[in-house]
């Protein structure tokens, strides 16, 4: 991949094992358009493609928001009768579910706003981190929208009914205090902290086992499933892979002779 992105709405590089994904439109709080979406699902389709890249993150350009929902300047045009709207929702959706859909960890690194959409997006990845002045909020309610069913059922996932409720019926927003009590963000941090900690979560896991990791990861997820849809001989596979691998030798290597170990993802 490209140090950078040649779409400049959506910057994309490699630093080390950490694939960067960044909303870049600041001066509309980086809410995102359709073709942003689509550049982002290209993104992370290409970091889940690329052996060289085991964490991904993603963030938005500056100090003002993470991401501040759809861009609603082209909702006269996109989204002007609900057939429209059916159609803008699942092109949109498809950045969800790329970022729901990769094997590989994902991080949001919330700054600022995250709304709407933002909030989506946002559990949609694996883990949440945001800084003290972040703010979080759905406002459907107030603008006479629905939020999408796949939308709902990502916060949901995260937050249970009561609080998914309370912030689809208010569309109140939420401090990043607020955030962390409810159970949409893992930690918030200062804004001078949250980049080092991020970087450092994120690379602790990129040094991990990659197929120990991907194998959590897909656990996880399959648990979250109802039973009669879990793949648990899916489950089984992975956790074999990992005691018949490469790796698995290199970690019992490293623990007897107290080195850190290399791990090579096979």
């Amino acid at each position: 991949m490209e140090t950078n992105s040649k779409f400049d709405k959506i910057l994309a590089h490699v630093d080390g094992a950490i694939g960067w994904l960044t909303v870049n439109q600041p001066e509309k709080r980086n809410a995102v358009s359709l073709a942003m979406a689509a550049r982002a699902t290209e993104v992370i389709e290409q970091f889940s493609r690329d052996d060289g890249v085991r964490v991904i993150i993603l963030t938005g350009s500056g100090d003002a928001a993470f991401v501040s929902g759809a861009d609603i300047s082209e909702f006269e045009e996109k989204r002007n009768d609900a057939k429209a709207a059916a159609e803008y929702h699942l092109k949109s959706s498809q950045m969800y579910r790329a970022v729901k859909k990769t094997e590989k960890p994902t991080i949001a690194m919330i700054r600022g706003y995250c709304m709407g959409g933002g909030v989506a997006l946002a559990a949609s990845c694996d883990l949440r981190f945001c800084s003290d002045d972040a703010v979080f909020a759905i406002p459907a309610a107030r603008l006479g929208l629905g939020y999408r069913r796949y939308m709902v059922e990502l916060v949901l996932n995260l937050l249970g009914p009561a609080y998914t409720k309370e912030m689809l019926f208010t569309g109140n927003r939420f401090t990043g205090a607020e955030a962390v009590q409810m159970g949409l963000v893992n930690r918030v941090l200062g804004k001078s902290e949250l980049d080092s900690f991020v970087t450092q979560i994120a690379t602790t896991i990129a040094t991990n086992a990659p197929l120990s990791v991907r194998a959590s990861k897909v656990i996880v997820e399959e648990l979250l499933k109802d039973p009669e849809e879990q793949d648990l001989e899916r489950c089984e596979r992975l956790v074999q892979g990992c005691a018949a691998s490469e790796d698995y030798a290199e970690g019992r290597r490293a623990f007897m002779k107290k080195t850190k170990p290399v791990f090579m993802g096979r």
